[in-house]
């Protein structure tokens, strides 16, 4: 097969100037807020290995990005933060120190089978709070992923909130097993209604309680959540009183309006094993984020701590902010042979005071009108002795 010269890999993209702009104020406004918040910022590897990273991971075998090291060990790009985060946090030099608070601003990697719209690498934004099994942890962590969506600029922000041991638990009421459940699960993942109500024909529910299992879908308050608690299993209710006990902190940092409750959300993300949440704005069709308790991940690293967190989709954020357009002032010097030292001082000297200043050989310039259209103020060598 032929490849063209212009041709990218499957899911990649270009970021041309203007869209690596918006990328850079969105880490410049969200990362400031995150080391507010009293995160630190770190940097992973880009490559780890296939027999910690990938196989912990919760992302599917056949989306990671595979090769072999000169050793003949399988490495993988990363394809999520959280695991490799789990790591470092696991590792001697921070075990220590916890709770920990870990931010992040870095690419991840997730092989696509059929070009679809969808990026194979892109940026996530994002925190770690890691040796906290509070809930006023969870509480930190939403909190901060909605101050970011504000600050950015999202349209219409808003967080879905699930608890997927909850859920577990009332679908075992229904008389579920666990190979059931996980198709319930994955069905309420897709948002698929009607498929639900196709499954719920083939699950071992009773008639009388077919209904209220249908219904599972169409809560939006804690209070909704009340009518599937079993008053006799200890668990359900303390992680009932817990969630009602959330909802009362966001409704007094006036976070209640954002915020609906749905027992029957769940994630793709199979590390989650708490309280788990999606953030969504107006202008992007899928969640912009996700996030939520793996207490179970940081056991395979050997630590029995709590840990939750969340990731921002940094190309979807994009889609739900406004883009404001800037006009930045940005001044031309065109230059010959005979101004070349005066138009370097010039520039010198505009720099210096903070101004944005680009030097160019004019005989370089192949279409003087359509180049010189980019810039706010054009200078030429000839007017440099006029200052």
């Amino acid at each position: 097969m032929t490849i063209e010269m212009f041709e990218k890999p499957l899911g990649m993209r270009d970021d041309f100037p203007v869209i690596a702009k918006q990328k850079a104020n969105l880490r410049n406004q969200g990362t400031e807020l995150i080391e507010q918040a009293g995160y630190e910022l770190l940097q992973t590897p880009t490559l780890e290995y296939y027999e910690t990273i990938g196989r912990i991971s919760a992302i599917s075998d056949d989306a990671l990005f595979k090769l072999l090291d000169s050793q003949g060990k399988t490495l993988v790009l990363r394809p999520d933060m959280t695991s490799p985060i789990a790591r470092v946090a696991a590792s001697k030099l921070l075990r220590e120190k916890m709770p920990i608070r870990l931010g992040y601003y870095s690419n991840v990697f997730r092989a696509q089978k059929r070009e679809g719209g969808r990026p194979a690498e892109f940026e996530q934004m994002g925190v770690e709070l890691i040796g906290d099994d509070s809930l006023y942890a969870d509480a930190e962590v939403i909190s901060l992923a909605w101050d970011i969506l504000k600050q950015v600029g999202v349209g219409s922000a808003r967080i879905v909130v699930g608890h997927t041991r909850l859920l577990e638990l009332i679908l075992a009421d229904f008389g579920l097993d666990s190979e059931q459940s996980s198709k319930v699960r994955e069905l309420f993942v897709a948002k698929n209604g009607v498929g639900v109500e196709q499954l719920s024909r083939e699950l071992p529910i009773s008639s009388n309680k077919l209904a209220s299992f249908l219904a599972l879908m169409q809560a939006t308050t804690v209070a909704d959540w009340k009518q599937w608690i079993n008053d006799e299993n200890e668990e359900q209710i303390k992680l009932y009183h817990d969630m009602e006990r959330l909802e009362e902190l966001f409704k007094r940092n006036g976070l209640g309006d954002a915020i609906t409750f749905d027992i029957s959300f769940s994630s793709h993300m199979t590390y989650y094993t708490g309280l788990v949440f999606e953030c969504y704005g107006a202008g992007s069709g899928f969640p912009l984020g996700s996030g939520g308790r793996y207490d179970g991940l940081m056991e395979q690293f050997g630590l029995q701590v709590g840990a939750t967190g969340f990731g921002l989709r940094v190309d979807r954020l994009l889609e739900s902010v406004s883009p404001e357009k800037i006009e930045e002032p940005q001044t031309l010097i065109l230059f010959d042979e005979q101004s070349e030292q005066r138009a370097f001082e010039k520039a010198q000297q505009m720099r210096a005071s903070g101004k944005r200043v680009t030097l160019q050989y004019a005989p370089a310039v192949q279409a003087l009108e359509p180049f010189t259209d980019l810039f706010t103020e054009v200078i030429r060598g000839e007017a440099l002795d006029n200052g």
